[in-house]
Order: structure tokens, then sequence, then C-alpha cells
């Protein structure tokens, strides 16, 4: 019951924010190619690099080295808009980042897992482009889709019951996470402090990363961050299931808490220093 109130959680979610979108926003990036290969380099190329030399550099547990693998090709997380737009975000760069990636998410992964499984020796049955698409279209695209077309077919039904949506949808997948993450809460400290530290590093490398190639722009440094950050744990679960892992509610949850506590502290970070460079600029 837990599993499906998420899912409805999260469809609705996704449906209110496709009802918020445009088609001029989902294109946003793909007629600034520079600064999309800026965004793909940073989520899909820098992101696995980072995990390959940790599993080198680092004497960390096996099933450590293959999360921050799984975890590294994982990118396009499905409730990353309304987030990012929360947290001062480019509501246009951020839907087209998401979709773009999302959709390139569906060749990215499996072809980097079969290049990964090359260099790094573990035992992991490659995904088909099929499996993947049908995460993605299951949890993101289609939901996405249904809204943008709703919102075509009734501009103002749309707009009366977007909001309300949102909060319902938002309060109601909270709630399921707490719950979820209070069962998995025990098992973080299962994982141990190297694997914690592991990924708060890697958190922190990823938002490095967006950081830097995000381009001078506030807003859009802000959002390749926390995207790169961000990973589709939707996918990570279906490699876990391919895997057979069972400590996967462990670390799930210990990721979700290190890269939260990191993303947080870099959020705050962003926000004060934005605020010091307004006052500099209206002085």
């Amino acid at each position: 019951m837990l599993l499906i109130g998420l899912k409805i959680s999260i469809v609705a979610l996704i449906f209110a924010i496709g009802m918020s979108a445009t088609t001029g926003d989902i294109i946003y990036l793909w007629s600034r190619p520079v600064l999309l290969l800026k965004s793909v380099a940073a989520m899909y190329l820098v992101m696995p690099i980072a995990a390959v030399l940790m599993d080198y550099a680092f004497d960390l547990p096996p099933k450590t080295e293959l999360a921050l693998v799984i975890l590294a090709i994982c990118a396009g997380a499905p409730l990353l808009p309304r987030s990012l737009i929360q947290f001062g975000g480019d509501p246009s760069y951020v839907f087209s980042l998401i979709v773009t990636t999302s959709l390139l998410a569906i060749i990215t992964v499996p072809v980097s897992l079969y290049i990964l499984t090359e260099l790094i020796s573990f035992n992991l049955k490659v995904l088909t482009p099929v499996q993947v698409a049908r995460v993605i279209l299951g949890t993101f695209l289609v939901p996405l889709g249904l809204g943008l077309l709703f919102r075509l077919i009734f501009p103002a039904i749309a707009e009366r019951i977007n909001t309300p949506l949102l909060r319902i949808a938002s309060i109601l997948m909270l709630l399921f996470v707490i719950i979820a993450l209070s069962f998995g809460f025990r098992l973080v400290f299962y994982v141990g402090w190297p694997t914690i530290l592991a990924f708060a590093g890697f958190t922190s490398v990823a938002i490095l990363a967006g950081h830097l190639l995000g381009g001078p722009e506030p807003t859009r440094r802000t959002s390749l961050a926390i995207a790169c950050s961000s990973r589709h744990i939707g996918l990570a679960l279906l490699f876990a299931v391919n895997a057979r892992s069972q400590a996967v509610l462990s670390l799930v949850a210990a990721y979700l808490i290190a890269s939260g506590a990191v993303s947080f502290c870099y959020i705050l970070w962003m926000k004060k220093r934005n605020k010091i460079q307004w006052a500099s600029v209206l002085k």
C-alpha cells in the first residue's frame, strides 16, 4: 500500500507540474547548444568519472562502490522541476533540462553501464533501453505529457486546479517518503560512516560540477548543481532489483540523507551569496 500510494502521489505531482509548463519551457535548452552540452556533460560525463575515481581511490565496501556507479548514471530525477523552482531555479531551464536528460537517459544509462562494467569489476545485469524507457515513461514523461495536454485542452480548469493539486500531491508524497524512510532509518547506520561520507562526497562533486558548468547566471548554476546531485531513484531501484541486493533500502535512505544535507547547505550558501551580490549592486 505504501509503495502504491507513493507512486500515485508522484504521478499526480508530475501531472500537476506538466499543467504549469509550456512547450517553450520544454524546448528551451534545444536552442542553446552550448548550455545543453555543458549540462549533459555535468550530469552524464563528470559524475560517472567521479564514481570510478572514488572507487579506485578509496577502500569502500563493494556494495557502496556498486551504489556509486549506479547513482552516477541514474541522473534526471523526475521530481526536480518543482523543488528547483522553489529554490530559485530558472523554470524554463529546469523543465527543459529534466525532459532532455530523461530522454537521453534511455540511451546513456545502458551504454554507460556497459562501459563502466569494463572498468570496474562487479556483477550486474546490464539493463536494456526498453527497461530504462519503461521506468522513465511511467514515472515522468507520460504524466508530464498528460499534464501539458490537459492544459492545452482545458486551460481554465488547469489554471484552477493546478495549485491545489500540487499542494495535495506534495503533502502526500512527503508523507509517504517520511514513512518509507522511517522504516529504513535504522538501516542507514548499518551501511557505515564510510558509505555515508562517500555519498556526501559524491554529492559535493556533483554540486561543484553543476555550479561550474552552469554558467554565470546564478539561477542556472543553482539548477544544474542540484540537478547533478539528484538521482533518479526509480532507475536506481531497478538496478538494485537486477542485482538482487538485500541492502537496497539502507543504501537509498543513506544517499537521500547524505545528499539532502549537502544540497541544503549549498542552497543556503547560494541564497546568502546572491543576497550579498544584490546588496552590492543596489549600493
